[in-house]
């Protein structure tokens, strides 16, 4: 089974939507190993990698964190600004060097809400990263466990 592609916004969200996206854009670098974010805490921000690795992590209690997911060039990095309580639900490492564009959660809900179309667009492409990534969790899974059911 192939791995699908990562789901880029010039996929996703039109020129115009593209454009006021990235026009709150704020360009930021993490040092490798750097933590961006933690579980937890506040999800105020969001980012989409132009280069680097970013690892997903869950943290488990006295132990590294298990590594998730690695993202790259063009992928989004944190969905918890967008939904209620706001609150990261995994950890992020930077494992190289990684250039970023940053985003503020609040101001983007903001002009979401002042624009539904720009809302739904935005929505819309981060629950597509959103059901990309469940759909890798889902293959990782069946990778892991389906071996050890089969053979009962």
């Amino acid at each position: 089974m192939s791995t699908p592609s990562p789901i880029r916004i010039a996929a996703v969200l039109s020129t115009e939507h593209r454009g006021r996206l990235m026009s709150q854009a704020r360009e930021v670098n993490f040092p490798e190993n750097a933590r961006i974010f933690e579980e937890g805490s506040a999800a105020e921000s969001f980012w989409i990698v132009r280069s680097g690795t970013v690892t997903l992590q869950i943290p488990v209690a006295g132990r590294r964190p298990a590594p998730v997911e690695n993202l790259g060039s063009g992928e989004l990095v944190g969905w918890s600004w967008l939904f209620p309580p706001y609150v990261w639900q995994l950890s992020a490492e930077a494992m190289t060097p990684v250039r970023a564009y940053e985003f503020d959660g609040t101001a983007i809900r903001m002009l979401m809400d002042a624009d539904p179309v720009f809302g739904s667009a935005i929505g819309h492409w981060v629950g597509r990263v959103l059901a990309l990534r469940l759909q890798q969790t889902r293959t990782r899974l069946l990778d892991l466990y389906a071996p050890r059911l089969m053979a009962r």
